[in-house]
């Protein structure tokens, strides 16, 4: 063991000879001294791992010390040790950042415990949380091909996410690279599974299809219109479920999570097709009949967004529900900073959409901007980003005021993304889309066992914009690329993040309620 010196500040420091003794067997190198300021003389003279503070002293008090200390090395772990259970001693201590609070008498296994809770916690967690992911990578690996339902799907992912984001706290990359080719192996077989089988689910009389965006607001949404409360639905635009699981610690502090669910994005898992599918409660192929003045095809020009307020509330007329709604979409700093000062007044109504902007915004700057593409280099850089933003965000700001005026919220999105590497080659004409997981369009010419292809848009429920028009959609990590200019193309839309095809980033999306503390 590496030599951990160790401070040991106590009025009656003679006293704990026996204490010493054991920590030095242990291996740990001991200083002691009996009063404050000959403690901080030493701190500020030499390097300690750690200080085990008396609170109870004649001169300056532990709480003083321990103040000082801060101020000298703010660092540094102390561990406060008194005879006092009174409560506002306990609340300062805590206050002035202590790592631990032991009430005398102490014995030598409560300090062992204490030092290796501070000083050797990392590396205690990382060990373990290595050998609880070997042992888990097999039972992933044994189970991965036996999934045979869609929630079974949704279990899986669960699994994989929280690991992702347990083996990212250790040192030693190792693990997370055996993580990214199993979760690799997941995705080929997710989308193997989507191909057998999202066809069906668009049939109305299959029972075994799973929520998807169509059915949100009717299924998930307005039977959480009760108590009288105000209801507020968070859209946050291209939020993955990695990304709620990075950011809930944050609304912990506000809100109890009354239950997270997971729901399928239909395809394509991109904006047009599946925020405009989540409030309508249709396919966009029935809302391209029943509204072909409000629907937007790819090649149509303008906003493909600019009627979710209205196909809204047509979903709401058609499920009888009349209710007063406000609708908000959230596209920059202002728009939020405005959306502060308006809370007190939507509190007036019983469901209130927001639709916040960001990290979709996000995933496209990272196309086009090198600053971001060097901020977001992997998904843990772009989970740490998604948190930056979060808490500096007019957004949070906006949630805190919903939890203190007693709201009820959801926080859900319309679709995820992933980071794209593998090139797929497609041929097609100047009116095919640009979207790079998934086409449209006539004369496309690509390799059919590459992508999932729907010859009939029909069937899926998606517009069908010319007698020979088809979809084709990429799976896992694959994107579109055109033969000219290739080598070009494939270097810079690589390691981007992309929306619109397969995989469980982009399909699989957190919906939660929460309520405020």
């Amino acid at each position: 063991m590496q030599d951990i010196h160790i401070l040991w500040v106590d009025d009656e420091i003679d006293l704990l000879k026996p204490h010493i003794i054991f920590l030095e067997n242990k291996g740990y190198r001991v200083h002691t001294v009996n009063n404050g300021s000959d403690a901080l003389d030493m701190i500020d003279e030499q390097y300690y791992n750690i200080v085990f503070l008396d609170e109870n002293m004649p001169g300056l008090t532990g709480i003083e010390t321990l103040a000082k200390i801060k101020n000298i090395k703010p660092n540094i772990p102390v561990i406060m040790i008194t005879k006092s259970e009174e409560e506002t001693i306990m609340e300062e201590a805590i206050g002035s950042q202590i790592s631990d609070y032991l009430i005398k008498p102490v014995n030598p296994n409560q300090i062992l415990l204490s030092l290796k809770k501070n000083l050797d916690e990392r590396r205690l967690v990382s060990e373990k949380t290595g050998y609880n992911y070997q042992q888990e990578f097999r039972k992933i690996g044994m189970e991965l091909n036996d999934i045979g339902t869609h929630q079974d799907w949704v279990e899986m992912y669960k699994r994989l996410v929280y690991w992702e984001l347990e083996l990212e706290k250790m040192e030693d990359d190792s693990l997370a690279e055996v993580l990214r080719i199993q979760k690799d192996e997941a995705n080929n077989l997710f989308s193997r599974f989507i191909v057998n089988n999202y066809s069906s689910w668009m049939n109305s009389a299959n029972n075994n299809s799973p929520v998807m965006s169509h059915h949100l607001i009717k299924e998930m949404v307005l039977d959480e219109l009760k108590n009288n409360k105000p209801l507020f639905v968070v859209v946050i635009d291209n939020l993955r479920y990695d990304q709620w699981k990075i950011i809930e610690p944050i609304l912990n502090q506000y809100f109890n999570i009354e239950w997270e669910e997971m729901f399928y994005s239909i395809l394509p898992t991109a904006t047009q097709y599946a925020r405009n599918a989540l409030f309508a409660g249709l396919m966009p192929g029935e809302l391209a009949k029943l509204y072909p003045q409000k629907w937007k095809n790819e090649n149509d020009s303008g906003s493909k967004n600019l009627y979710e307020e209205f196909f809204l509330k047509e979903n709401l007329r058609r499920l009888n529900k009349s209710l007063k709604l406000s609708y908000n979409k959230i596209v920059n700093y202002e728009d939020g900073k405005r959306l502060i000062d308006n809370v007190s007044n939507l509190m007036q109504n019983t469901l209130n959409i927001i639709v916040y902007n960001f990290v979709d915004m996000l995933s496209h700057a990272k196309t086009e901007m090198e600053v971001i593409r060097e901020l977001a280099d992997d998904d843990k850089a772009y989970r740490s980003l998604t948190k930056t933003w979060f808490l500096n965000s007019p957004l949070l700001e906006v949630l805190k005021k919903i939890a203190d005026k007693n709201g009820e919220l959801i926080i859900t999105t319309d679709h995820g993304t992933i980071n794209v590497e593998e090139p797929i080659k497609i041929v097609g004409d100047r009116n095919t889309n640009t979207n790079l997981r998934y086409k449209t369009g006539k004369n496309l010419d690509y390799n059919s066992k590459e992508v999932f292809e729907i010859k009939d848009p029909n069937t899926i429920k998606l517009p069908k914009n010319s007698l020979s028009s088809s979809f084709i959609f990429a799976k896992n990590d694959r994107f579109f690329a055109y033969p000219n200019n290739y080598n070009h193309y494939v270097k810079y839309y690589k390691n981007t993040y992309q929306h619109g095809g397969i995989s469980l980033e982009e399909m699989l999306i957190p919906i939660v309620k929460l309520s405020s503390k």
